[in-house]
């Protein structure tokens, strides 16, 4: 009976909860991030419904943060209470001041639509860092045998390759001893370009080719490159990292070191400006079980040897000699007794800055797919996709003093592979400092035969997870996304995405407005843009407005005005479809200064067109490109120009009116609205109806044209694509609207046929020619790994599959499900991990009927437009949906009923 009244009393308490449960906790976008520095840390969850109960919302929750576990229960940091309160994404800390070196951990429970509450989640946490400069007691430390200074760039051209190689990459130790039992160790360190840092014996973490690349400092020599830009940005940056390392140490003595590499930092290269020698800081804070702490730095005290990395540079390679290693170097009872001491290294200019944003990673391992011996004794070998990573070798054997050589075979060059055996068995070695672009290796010198279980390829790239899926019943669409997406993330080192991983590898900012959507779609990147959009403003020249081509800059970085426009549009899209306001907030300085420096451009009847000039006082093209790798003609520059500039203006306007400023509202959208007016009159041809071709027509609607030319211009578009054979006839930045332009305007079997395509110019046509990555040109010139034409795919997700966040309740607050099929396609889907929550459309369409599946996560809503005409039957969950209560016909438009609906998993069938 005792056993019965306890469980119904369970059953009963059990019941009191919400049908909601909480996962997925972040802060500042990380789960468990280990370095923060912002003072009052966002921190989000995601409601899941325990059951498919449609309607579901949060309506309160409660936070709890504490100094450790243990006193969750009673939190020491903050408590918010019961806040009736829907919001579960970036809420802002508010609790008692947080102070260097705290570790945070926290709940979240919250209450359902009929006021139940959840349990609380699981424990997450975060740990500061060191918040003010007088924190760091460490010093910059290097090796005795380099200088301050960096490898000068040679002399020439984009191919010209260093003459001068770095000296080997150094080792760097300390030995102390920790006399009690440790409680707490916290290693707060970074190093420059690259750095791997070690705990007796072990690697702290799988991080690969960190710190993320900032602007590291002042660099004298910008003034006077090519591409000129004075050394006067808004910001400098040096980001560290934290590793908790207290699994790693014992009581008694220990050893931490590091190995240095060049990165960005020390990079001899056309496109690259240096900052100098490689260089190191390290500070851990031991917290003993008596509560007594000690703090370990890098100081002169510090031993360094030279490692059997004998030169590693980011654009040309490795050299490795395994008979210059030193096995256990960073051991208890190695003898450092030969090692010199180190020497003291200039602070950089830039702040120390946490490393709250994702780092590269070994994302992908590739097993060959074909190894071939070839005529002259070398070895080729194939795996199965184009990749940025390097090559590891597992288990290889030969004579001391043994060399062979691994060459790559993109299409650009990527620098080579160079490894010296020690004469020890079962050798196994992969690079650390440099990335390769390959989907296949030549190596030569191979001592008896190469055997798969002897090599594999790595792929090494910020590690961003897929958030998405996105399939149709057309394999070509299917492939050319899966391409992009590869490509995109061979792109991703260092929190930036490159033009190409192995020309430039520079963080373009015109490619990466292009394509910011399209990766917003795919990606979860929201740390990543935080620290990306971050270096475009850090690199704002605030006496102009002007943001470069490039962030970080480099001065090989040409471009125009579209490029700058990146500080506009990122922020935006982010907002859009993360809901984050504070982005704008962070950034609105950076538009309101970049619309300050294109308005210097702009003559007297509207128009804007840049001819900011070189050394030469003549313009020069790498700072005023309009269009970029179109089809051989493109639209005037001054048409792109001017199109850009109201893009700036009228995103500024819509941000000024999120961020309540009203005068500045009136302001920006003026200067749209004339912007607009002038390139309407100006480059309207009212004989022929358009205003041309090569994307110009798609920018004019873009901006919406006015009433009266409406009718030519999308019949000059009609024109233009029939004379292009069907296919687009656009570069990147017209690309990016194109097919969607098609199907806003009911063009979009035009939108299809086009991306069908498997001829130049297409992305199909690519993919005929056996590429497994997008390319920067449609005629096949240049990189042939360059995802900026993705921009044109957000079309898949958004139109062809047709999920898209509404303006009006952004973030997928309210969704609008709109699918566009066409007669050729019988099924598409997408599906997205939004902030919300997993939210998507599965349609397919048959001889009877139209079958629509639809996820709404909790907290959501949606507008369903169901393809159907008046009259014309529809039902869900084999229900008729006349007189639904939850569902609601909202209206009839051409060709689709409109529904609303609570959150939940719906299934349409339209008969035909």
């Amino acid at each position: 009976m005792k056993y019965l009244f306890f469980l119904l009393l369970f059953v009963s308490a059990e019941s009191l909860f919400a049908q909601l449960e909480v996962q997925n906790l972040t802060c500042e976008y990380m789960e468990n991030p280990s370095v923060v520095d912002a003072l009052n840390p966002r921190l989000s969850w995601l409601n899941i419904s325990k059951v498919n109960e449609r309607g579901q919302v949060q309506t309160a929750y409660q936070i709890r943060v504490a100094s450790s576990p243990a006193l969750l229960q009673k939190p020491d940091l903050w408590d918010t209470g019961k806040m009736m309160n829907d919001e579960s994404h970036s809420v802002k800390y508010a609790g008692k001041n947080l102070l260097s070196r705290m570790t945070c951990y926290w709940q979240v429970r919250v209450w359902d639509k009929a006021g139940k509450r959840s349990a609380w989640s699981k424990v997450a946490k975060w740990h500061m860092g060191l918040l003010n400069p007088s924190d760091w007691k460490a010093e910059w430390i290097g090796a005795p045998w380099q200088n301050e200074e960096a490898i000068p760039k040679p002399k020439g051209g984009p191919d010209q390759r260093t003459q001068i190689l770095p000296p080997p990459a150094p080792l760097l130790r300390k030995a102390f001893k920790a006399p009690k039992k440790i409680k707490s160790a916290i290693a707060y360190t970074t190093g420059l370009g690259y750095f791997e840092f070690y705990v007796n014996g072990q690697k702290a973490s799988d991080d690969y080719l960190v710190p993320n690349q900032t602007n590291y400092g002042k660099r004298p020599q910008l003034p006077d490159a090519y591409i000129s830009l004075p050394d006067e940005f808004k910001d400098y940056r040096v980001m560290y990292l934290a590793y908790d390392i207290i699994s790693k140490l014992q009581t008694g003595i220990n050893v931490i070191g590091a190995i240095l590499g060049n990165g960005f930092y020390n990079a001899p290269k056309f496109w690259t400006a240096s900052y100098g020698s490689p260089r190191f800081i390290a500070q851990l804070h031991i917290i003993y079980a008596d509560n007594t702490e000690e703090v370990i730095v890098s100081d002169k005290s510090w031993k360094a040897a030279k490692s059997a990395i004998i030169s590693d540079l980011v654009f040309d390679g490795e050299i490795y000699d395994a008979r210059q290693e030193q096995p256990d170097w960073c051991k208890v009872g190695f003898n450092d007794s030969q090692w010199e001491n180190v020497i003291n290294r200039a602070t950089p200019f830039g702040k120390m800055s946490a490393h709250t944003s994702p780092t590269d990673k070994i994302t992908k391992v590739y097993q060959p797919t074909k190894i071939e011996k070839l005529a002259n004794g070398n070895y080729k070998v194939s795996f199965p996709e184009e990749i940025s990573g390097w090559v590891r070798l597992k288990n290889v054997s030969a004579p001391a003093g043994h060399t062979i050589k691994m060459t790559f075979n993109a299409n650009l060059y990527s620098g080579e592979n160079t490894y010296t055996f020690s004469g020890k068995p079962n050798a196994t070695y992969a690079p650390r400092f440099n990335w390769f672009v390959f989907s296949g290796v030549e190596i030569s010198n191979w001592k008896g035969e190469l055997k798969a279980e002897n090599i594999q390829a790595e792929a090494v790239n910020t590690a961003v997870k897929e958030s998405a899926t996105f399939e149709t019943s057309n394999k070509l669409f299917n492939q050319i996304n899966h391409i992009w997406k590869r490509s995109q993330l061979d792109n991703m080192h260092g929190g930036i995405a490159s033009d190409c991983p192995h020309r430039e590898r520079s963080g373009y900012t015109g490619d990466a407005q292009v394509a910011c959507h399209t990766v917003m779609h795919n990606f979860e990147v929201k740390a990543f843009y935080k620290k990306w959009v971050r270096d475009m403003m850090d690199a704002q020249i605030p006496a102009t407005g002007y943001i470069p081509n490039g962030a970080p800059w480099q001065p090989g970085c040409g471009g125009g005005v579209a490029w700058g426009a990146a500080i506009s549009i990122i922020p935006y899209e982010f907002y859009r479809l993360y809901n984050d306001k504070d982005i704008l907030v962070e950034n609105y300085e950076g538009m309101t200064g970049y619309i300050r420096y294109m308005q210097t451009w702009v003559n007297e009847k509207g128009i804007m067109h840049s001819k900011r000039t070189g050394h030469d006082g003549k313009p020069l093209q790498w700072w005023n490109l309009g269009e970029w790798a179109g089809v051989g003609t493109l639209p005037p520059d001054e048409l792109v120009h001017t199109f850009y500039l109201w893009y700036c203006a009228d995103i500024t306007a819509k941000v000024a009116a999120i961020l309540d400023r009203p005068q500045e509202v009136v302001l920006y959208q003026s200067i749209a609205d004339k912007t607009r007016e002038a390139f309407m009159s100006t480059f309207y041809d009212k004989q022929q109806g358009t205003f041309g071709r090569y994307g110009a027509n798609i920018f004019a609607l873009k901006m919406g044209v006015d009433k009266d030319q409406y009718p030519q211009v999308i019949e000059a578009l009609k024109k233009d694509i029939a004379a292009a054979g069907g296919h687009l006839d656009t570069g990147i930045f017209g690309t990016r609207f194109f097919f969607e332009i098609l199907a806003d305007n009911g063009l979009n079997d035009l939108a299809y046929n086009a991306m069908n395509k498997t001829t130049a110019p297409g992305f199909g046509s690519w993919i005929s020619l056996g590429s497994t990555t997008t390319r920067e040109e449609w005629n096949n010139q240049g990189s042939h790994n360059h995802p900026m034409f993705g921009g044109a795919l957000s079309w898949f997700y958004t139109r062809l599959a047709g999920m898209q966040t509404s303006e009006s309740k952004v973030g997928y607050r309210e969704i609008i499900f709109k699918p566009m099929p066409t007669s050729e396609l019988t099924s598409a889907e997408y599906f997205s991990e939004t902030v919300q929550g997993k939210a998507g459309i599965n349609w397919k369409h048959s001889a009877n009927s139209f079958d629509m599946a639809v996820k709404v996560p909790v907290g959501s809503t949606a507008l369903i437009y169901l393809p159907s005409a008046t009259g014309q039957k529809v039902i869900e969950g084999n229900r008729d949906l006349d007189n639904r209560k939850d569902i609601e016909t909202v209206k009839y438009e051409v060709g689709y009923r409109i529904v609303k609906v609570g959150s939940g998993d719906y299934n349409f069938k339209v008969m035909k």
